[in-house]
């Protein structure tokens, strides 16, 4: 076959591809576009064409003439976290099965100026949606929006304010702080997650909480991180109390580290303190003793975040005014195993 014609640019055209693949030119259309209506084969050497000519679609006129640039930009605050590292692979899931393509951003202080910098070039980015999966205690006046762009949200103070997805925290935690008071126990202490999230925040205000109720006063709350290390270092202040016989941790990961120190320390679990972590990472079921824990699906909250950004696309009505039905409420799990059990007498 002769040397293929190149358009006035200098580039392969949807004719040439054609001419290679011996096709029709509007069979190369469709499978530039992603059309389903093309037969696998067909679609393997068109694509094969265009990888030989080195054939590159205009996606931007592609956008225009649809109205959609078939992308998500999504913004997550430490993207290494567990949480935030499940949620984003349901949100690739979700936008890999709706034939979307996801630009990722991160930006660790989302109180700063970084994310209304962030949310500028990634609504820059030709996306037809933003999903945040992960922005602290950042308020709406943090993200300067462009109009009308189709957004949801996860756990953060954003809900509420932007259809949002997220675990059922409050219920969560009452079964967490209800199980070891249930054992008997008669107090339950806190190792919290960082002060700069809004998860924090529930968790330890819904804690605190419980505990009134039961009649007692909550002890001082030991500040955490969302990583083993902290759960070790309050591990080392918890130990040494001979009070303390129930944890609460703010997540799963300090509560590993909170069983390192305390057996370090002599207190064997459960059978002298009792430990619940919070997340249901997969870890913890092989920990030793395996975790009692508060499992929320992660993954879940990843993919109701894009159905709820395609459903504004489709609709062409942005989630600025949150609407009940736009609000996902993730049910949480107590799993309880081998690291509560009763006080000891």
């Amino acid at each position: 076959m002769g040397q293929a014609r190149r358009d006035r640019t200098g580039s392969p055209s949807l004719a040439d591809v054609a001419r290679l693949a011996g096709v029709s030119v509007p069979t190369v259309s469709r499978v530039s576009t992603g059309a389903p209506n093309v037969r696998a084969q067909t679609r393997e050497k068109v694509q094969q064409a265009m990888t030989q000519l080195g054939y590159s679609p205009n996606r931007v006129a592609q956008a225009l003439r649809r109205g959609s640039f078939r992308a998500i930009g999504v913004l997550t605050q430490s993207v290494q976290r567990t949480g935030e590292a499940l949620t984003t692979a349901g949100v690739l899931e979700a936008a890999t099965a709706a034939d979307y393509t996801v630009s990722l951003a991160q930006v660790e202080d989302p109180t700063s100026q970084a994310l209304r910098s962030a949310v500028y070039r990634l609504s820059n980015q030709a996306v037809d949606g933003l999903v945040l999966v992960q922005v602290g205690r950042a308020q709406p006046q943090h993200l300067s929006l462009p109009p009308g762009l189709p957004l949801a949200v996860s756990d953060s103070a954003l809900v509420g304010y932007y259809p949002s997805a997220s675990a059922d925290q409050v219920q969560g935690v009452r079964d967490a702080v209800n199980h070891l008071l249930g054992l008997g126990h008669r107090t339950v202490h806190h190792i919290t997650g960082p002060q700069d999230s809004h998860s924090t925040v529930i968790r330890e205000a819904t804690w605190s909480k419980c505990l009134q109720e039961a009649g007692l006063r909550p002890p001082e709350a030991v500040p955490g991180d969302w990583d083993a290390a902290s759960g070790y270092a309050a591990g080392q202040r918890l130990a040494a109390d001979p009070e303390v016989t129930a944890v609460f941790c703010g997540n799963d990961e300090i509560a590993l580290g909170l069983v390192r120190a305390l057996h370090e320390h002599g207190r064997r679990v459960p059978q002298d303190v009792s430990v619940v972590g919070f997340d249901g990472i997969a870890l913890g079921e092989y920990s030793f003793p395996p975790l009692t824990t508060v499992r929320q699906d992660f993954r879940r909250h990843g993919t109701e975040m894009v159905r709820l950004v395609l459903e504004q696309v489709d609709s062409g009505v942005s989630g600025e005014v949150l609407r009940e039905e736009h609000r996902v409420v993730v049910p949480t799990e107590l799993v309880v195993r081998g690291s509560t059990a009763p006080p000891p007498t």
